[in-house]
């Protein structure tokens, strides 16, 4: 069940509309949003607060159903796994980076990196340790391992965060305003870790209200009232921005 390569879209989304109901009535929050992602994209999802940004995120995690539409990734429709089998498919092609972190504060950096590969069995036993160091080395915070989440910098818990999401070695990272918790210069520094993502080969997708964030990814998807207002692939050469940004970093 695993996204296997190929030469059509990684992520589809196919008319989706999502709708829910409250005391006033049916909301809409998605209007017929259809979408394509290729594999090694890097999206970032840009539009006011209430416009859709992570009820579209959610879509493409499983986290959230369409109400109708369909949801695609790597030519599985996500929607139709029953939840047991939806976790699985998420812990393995999915690495989701949350804003607030989301750490287990009883486990340590170490054992929160650990947990998705004991969650979806992914790697031998005897491998995951050390794959979860080198995970915190590649982040720069392996002398933090054997810390709690509580005596990390937000920023500290963020690389930790991006690790876990890692863990399963997934096709496709996203990320809710992953850096709308962080100063200036940490946010440029996990956004530099996004690019060597995308470098990589991976695809990764995040909502973020930082325009001058947005401006960096090679793609920006403008959503308002649950439309896509508008699609823009960059095609300039932003080298020498993000050459700036890392010098700063």
């Amino acid at each position: 069940m695993e996204i296997r390569p190929t030469t059509e879209p990684q992520i589809e989304l196919r008319d989706v509309f999502k709708s829910y109901e409250t005391g006033a009535g049916e909301i809409a929050v998605l209007r017929d949003v259809s979408l394509q992602v290729p594999p090694g994209d890097f999206v970032s999802i840009v539009g006011p607060s209430g416009s859709g940004k992570s009820t579209m995120l959610n879509m493409i995690t499983g986290i959230d159903h369409p109400t109708r539409g369909a949801v695609v990734i790597g030519g599985q429709t996500v929607h139709e796994l029953s939840e047991n089998r939806l976790a699985r498919w998420r812990g393995k092609n999915v690495g989701i980076i949350f804003q607030f972190f989301q750490l287990l504060p009883t486990l340590t950096i170490l054992e929160n990196v650990m947990l998705p590969m004991d969650f979806c069995d992914v790697y031998k036993r005897r491998e995951r340790k050390d794959r979860a160091m080198g995970l915190l080395e590649q982040v720069g915070i392996a002398d933090q391992a054997h810390k709690l989440p509580s005596a990390l910098s937000g920023g500290q818990q963020q690389r930790a965060a991006i690790a876990r999401a890692l863990a399963n070695d997934p096709p496709i990272i996203v990320g809710d305003e992953p850096t709308g918790n962080l100063d200036t210069k940490t946010a440029d520094a996990v956004f530099a870790m996004f690019q060597d993502l995308v470098a990589q080969g991976k695809t990764v997708i995040i909502v973020t209200h930082d325009t001058a964030l947005s401006e960096r990814t090679g793609r920006a998807i403008h959503i308002q009232d649950g439309k896509v207002d508008s699609d823009q692939r960059r095609e300039r050469n932003i080298s020498a921005l993000d050459a700036h940004f890392r010098e700063v970093v």
